[in-house]
C-alpha cells in the first residue's frame, strides 16, 4: 500500500500564529493555491488516489473534499485518530505565549496539555490507524489529509526517528509525504511536494529504504 500524506489548507488561525488543535478556523483567500499545487504534483507523478481518509476536523475534511472532487472520488472517509493533538485550554492562544507559559513546548512529548493530550498520545492514535489501512487497502494508494502535529509524528514513527528532537520541525502547506507499506511495515518514505524539515535540515536524505526491526 502507498499512503500519500498531505496537510489541510491553510487557516486563518495559521496565519495569525493562534494554536488550533481541535478547534477550527476558516481557510485563508488564497488557500486553493496550495491545495492546486499538490494536485498538480500527484498528476506530474501519475499518482492515481484509490481513497481519501481525513481527519473529522472540518479544515482537514474540507480539504479532502477539494481533493476528492480533483480525482474523481465520491466520498471521503473522515475519522478522530487522525485529528491534531489536542490542546485543550490552549486552543485560540498565540503559540509565543505558549511557548513562554510552558518551556516543554515542542520540546517534550509527554507534555500533556490543559484538558488535553500529548503528542505521544497523539502519535498512539494516529500511527496505528494508518498502519491498519495498509491491511484494508493492499495493492491501493490513500490520500490521507491530517496536520502538522500529526504529520510529524507519522514521519517520526515510521523513520523511527527519535520524537522530541522533530516535534517543531516545518512542514507547510504544499508538504507531500509519500509512504510505502508491505504488509504493516513502512519500507520507503519520500516527498513530492515542499520539502519538510525532516530533509531541509539535513536530518533525512530522500528517497529513504526503511528497515524492518527483527523480533
Amino acid at each position: 500500500m502507498r499512503v500519500i500524506l498531505v496537510r489541510h489548507y491553510r487557516t486563518r488561525s495559521n496565519a495569525a500564529g493562534r494554536i488550533l488543535g481541535w478547534g477550527d478556523s476558516p481557510p485563508c483567500v488564497d488557500w486553493k493555491a496550495d491545495v492546486d499545487f499538490i494536485t498538480n504534483q500527484l498528476c506530474k507523478g501519475d499518482v492515481g488516489i484509490d481513497a481519501i481518509y481525513s481527519s473529522d476536523l472540518t479544515r482537514a475534511r474540507q480539504t479532502a473534499i477539494s481533493y476528492a472532487e480533483s480525482f474523481g472520488l465520491a466520498d471521503v472517509i473522515a475519522v478522530p485518530e487522525l485529528r491534531e493533538v489536542n490542546y485543550g485550554k490552549l486552543q485560540t492562544r498565540e503559540k509565543s505565549s505558549v511557548f513562554s507559559r510552558y518551556p516543554q513546548h515542542k520540546k517534550d512529548p509527554d507534555l500533556v496539555y490543559p484538558d488535553g493530550e500529548s503528542f505521544h498520545q497523539m502519535q498512539r492514535r494516529s500511527a496505528p490507524f494508518v498502519t491498519s489501512l495498509a491491511t484494508a487497502y493492499p495493492g491501493s494508494t490513500i490520500l490521507v489529509v491530517s496536520h502538522a502535529g500529526v504529520i510529524r509524528g507519522l514521519v517520526s514513527n515510521f523513520l523511527k526517528l527519535e520524537y522530541a528532537p522533530n516535534l517543531r520541525q516545518k512542514i507547510s502547506f504544499r508538504y507531500v509525504g509519500d509512504f510505502l507499506f508491505e504488509g504493516n511495515d513502512c519500507v520507503h518514505y519520500d516527498e513530492l511536494g515542499q520539502p519538510s524539515g525532516f530533509v531541509s535540515d539535513g536530518g533525512v536524505r530522500i528517497p529513504v529504504t526503511i528497515t524492518a526491526v527483527v523480533s
